[in-house]
């Protein structure tokens, strides 16, 4: 069973998420912020990442994948971006190139069977 963490500070969002992905027999952890869930990373090295941007810090999504991209422990680990930045004043602070170490980048709100099929894809 693949382990997925989500990252997000909308706990709404992450218990539809939860909800949707362990009914497909994935398991489930999460966190709050970037913090948080990089701490969650090195503790339970999880097999895929859904990552909010906007948590304790504008960009803080994206400074966690920056982090996981340097760490060679972690480096390997597929991260799905889901956010609904696009929809705020802070889109034209989030980098289009080469800042952004993601596998995905999803708009929120995401449809359940679009996410299951990034899922799927990315753990295949």
């Amino acid at each position: 069973m693949s382990k997925i963490l989500i990252v997000d500070d909308d706990p709404d969002f992450v218990e539809a998420t939860r909800i949707v992905l362990e009914q497909r027999g994935y398991e489930v952890i999460s966190a709050v912020n970037g913090d948080e869930g990089l701490q969650a990373v090195r503790a339970q090295k999880p097999d895929l990442v859904i990552l909010d941007v906007i948590m304790s810090s504008i960009l803080d999504g994206l400074n966690v994948s920056q982090e996981l991209h340097r760490d060679p422990d972690h480096s390997d680990i597929p991260i799905i971006m889901v956010t609904s930045i696009a929809n705020t004043d802070y889109a034209a602070l989030f980098p289009t190139d080469e800042y952004v170490h993601i596998s995905a980048f999803m708009t929120k709100p995401v449809p359940p069977d679009q996410l299951l099929q990034q899922v799927r894809a990315l753990l295949a």
